[in-house]
């Protein structure tokens, strides 16, 4: 009873924040995948899978859960903004953007994990278990109702999330194993709760619905996937710290069977169906400190990561009413390369209560969208990312922000993680789209301000 009553205040300060932080990601990535889950991995060019020494290794690599000790929390958000700029063969110009100036509500994730002794679970002093809550997949675009493409799009959402139950083991002192489920689901909370995509009727359509009357097709679905992966360290220093760490993922897709509706002017013409298969995804990922000792640690990172989107072939809708409404995919593979590093300052003399952490990263990422059916709810091409970011980690005997004791609500430590990145999308010149109305030029920027907050017990 003890036990449980020293942990309730942690208990409604997560519940808490859970309220707070879990809301759909919104923004673009290779195909229409996520990258970034943590400010300290953002501010690395989401180079972190050998790193994985903090929470948000429940995305990043699982087996990195065996280098945290005790309980860990940490919840994260992104301020996004930006545009999608579209430059028509037939001359008119078409601006997309994220719902607003900024995304709203921001995207963000939360993570938990425990050391089982840290539980009171002494005959298991090599398992650490942890959930997360993410949105790997996702979109938010809106385009004007009166544009060009409005026949073809007016508004796309996915606001899917994630549910990651994960378990990590530690064989030795070199090789550590991690892995746990991926519940992908929607939530009455997160916008509509369900996929949709939104256009106005074009004249003469297949249906007789009058021009310009707004269309909807939505759905959802609850599905399953996997993951599991490797932390290997082959070399250590006197205190028993990484030098050199390897990391491997491995994250199984699932098919998505979308249940839903097809309104227009937002009556129900019949039930719809539709599928989204999303890919499989591997990670390689080699870390070094150069510099580690007891007052300063220096990390290299490279990543390099494979996406197989090749099965999803399409996004034909179904109708109950046997019409089938045809919408082909195909894509392809992408490749990702992620570089990163941090320097971090350990208790310097300036803040002897505090780590600080100086973050870089680059990320290039190519898409798996062929031009042929390239769309304007996804409008992805090529990129290049940069990042920058800092951290900041508070001991019990200092205070965050000069206010909160670090020691609060019984904790050992408190961090605060910023990072800024820049997405530069290749300008993406579109010809032979089966839709002529996509056919010009496609420009997309995005800017990305991250913020995660971090409690160590």
């Amino acid at each position: 009873m003890t036990i449980i009553a020293t942990r309730l205040p942690l208990v409604y300060l997560i519940i808490g924040l859970f309220n707070i932080f879990i809301i759909p990601e919104t923004s673009f990535g290779e195909g229409f995948r996520i990258l970034d889950h943590g400010a300290s991995a953002t501010g690395q060019g989401a180079a972190f899978a050998a790193q994985a020494d903090d929470p948000s290794a429940i995305h990043y690599n699982p087996a990195g859960m065996t280098q945290l000790q005790g309980i860990q929390f940490s919840a994260g958000t992104l301020l996004i903004g930006g545009n999608v700029r579209f430059k028509s063969a037939l001359g008119p110009t078409v601006k997309g953007d994220l719902g607003g100036a900024i995304a709203n509500p921001p995207p963000s994730t939360i993570f938990f994990t425990a050391h089982l002794p840290a539980l009171g679970l002494t005959n298991f002093p090599n398992w650490t278990v942890g959930i997360g809550v993410t949105s790997p997949f996702a979109l938010k675009v809106d385009y004007p109702d009166d544009s060009l493409i409005s026949p073809i799009l007016t508004s796309a959402a996915l606001p899917l999330i994630d549910i990651k139950p994960t378990l990590a083991y530690k064989l030795n002192d070199y090789i550590s194993v991690g892995g746990g489920l991926d519940i992908y689901t929607f939530a009455n909370f997160l916008g509509e709760g369900q996929a949709e995509l939104q256009q106005n009727a074009a004249p003469g359509n297949a249906f007789g619905i009058p021009a310009g009357t707004g269309l909807e097709a939505n759905g959802d679905d609850t599905a399953l996937g996997f993951n599991a992966s490797v932390l290997w360290t082959p070399f250590r220093n006197q205190e028993g710290n990484p030098l050199v760490n390897l990391g491997f993922v491995y994250r199984h897709g699932a098919d998505l069977d979308l249940k839903g509706e097809f309104l227009a002017g937002g009556t129900r013409l019949a039930g719809a169906t539709t599928t989204i298969e999303l890919p499989n995804v591997y990670t390689w990922a080699i870390a070094g400190w150069p510099i580690r000792n007891a007052h300063h640690e220096w990390k290299v990172e490279v990543d390099v990561e494979y996406a197989d989107w090749s099965d999803f072939k399409d996004l034909n809708l179904q109708l109950s009413n046997g019409a089938v409404i045809p919408n082909p995919r195909n894509y392809g593979d992408a490749w990702l390369l992620m570089v990163g590093t941090e320097f971090k300052a350990l208790s310097p003399p300036a803040l002897p209560n505090w780590d600080v952490s100086l973050r870089a990263g680059y990320l290039r990422s190519e898409t798996p969208v062929p031009s042929r059916t390239f769309d304007a709810s996804n409008p992805d091409a090529d990129f290049n990312a940069f990042s920058v970011g800092v951290g900041f980690l508070c001991h019990s005997s200092g205070k965050l922000l000069g206010v909160l004791p670090c020691n609060s609500f019984g904790a050992k430590a408190m961090g605060i993680d910023l990072a800024y990145q820049v997405l530069l999308y290749q300008a993406r010149g579109i010809h032979n789209n089966q839709q002529f109305l996509l056919n010009g030029e496609w420009d997309t920027t995005l800017h990305v301000g991250a913020l995660s907050f971090r409690m160590n017990f």
